[in-house]
Order: C-alpha cells, then sequence, then structure tokens
C-alpha cells in the first residue's frame, strides 16, 4: 500500500484555473495507474482522469465531462501526478481524490472501485 498526499485545490470564480498535486510514496515505475476522482455532494464517485503506465508508455484517459478542460500528468522522478483543471464551472465542484494501483486488473480505467489507495481527498469549489 502506498500513501498519497495530495495538495492544490481550494475556491475560484468560474473560468479560472485551478491545479492539483499528488505524491506518491512509493512508485514502482515499470507498470501502474493512477488518476483522480471526484464526488460531489449527493452524487456518486466519478472518475475525472486517469493515466496507465507500462514500460514507458502512457495512456491516458478522462471523462467526457471534463475532456478538453482538464489535463492529467505524471513524473515518475518525483513520484508526483497533477491534475491541470481549465476552464472551470460549478459542476466541478466537488472533493478530489488522487489514487493509484499497483496491479491495473482492468488497465487504463476511471472505474473509482479499481483503485486501491486513496489520498485524502481535497475540496475544489466553483463559484459562478
Amino acid at each position: 500500500q502506498v500513501e498519497l498526499v495530495e495538495s492544490g485545490g481550494g475556491s475560484v470564480q468560474a473560468g479560472r484555473s485551478l491545479r492539483l498535486s499528488c505524491v506518491v510514496s512509493r512508485l514502482i515505475i515499470d507498470y501502474y495507474c493512477m488518476g483522480w476522482v471526484r464526488q460531489a455532494p449527493g452524487k456518486e464517485r466519478e472518475g475525472v482522469a486517469s493515466i496507465y503506465y507500462v514500460g514507458g508508455r502512457v495512456t491516458l484517459s478522462y471523462a467526457d465531462s471534463v475532456k478538453g478542460r482538464f489535463t492529467i500528468s505524471q513524473d515518475n522522478a518525483k513520484r508526483t501526478q497533477d491534475l491541470q483543471m481549465n476552464s472551470r464551472n460549478p459542476e466541478d465542484t466537488a472533493t478530489y481524490y488522487c489514487v493509484f494501483d499497483s496491479s491495473c486488473p482492468t488497465g487504463a480505467t476511471l472505474e473509482p472501485g479499481q483503485y486501491r489507495d486513496w489520498g485524502q481527498g481535497h475540496q475544489v469549489t466553483v463559484s459562478s
């Protein structure tokens, strides 16, 4: 099991950008999957972006709700992943969780239940 430490988040007005970062305590850089899951009040968890890394090859996935606005990236040397959120709207208000799994049984996935390790969550609020 790994520890995930998130930073960033906060409150911004619609249209403004925000960046979330996550540090992974241990990272075997040959094979892993990680991403971001969000949960808004009264709604189910939603995977918004993911990275599937296999031997140097990276596959990125995005939920339709954020495609074209959010960008996920990773830095193996720093053991970090970031989520750059642009053109944000009030519907993006949620608690955002950094997620990680070293087994990736289904490969690239946005399914929250496929991730074993979760960060503590950071609140992101977008006002209109």
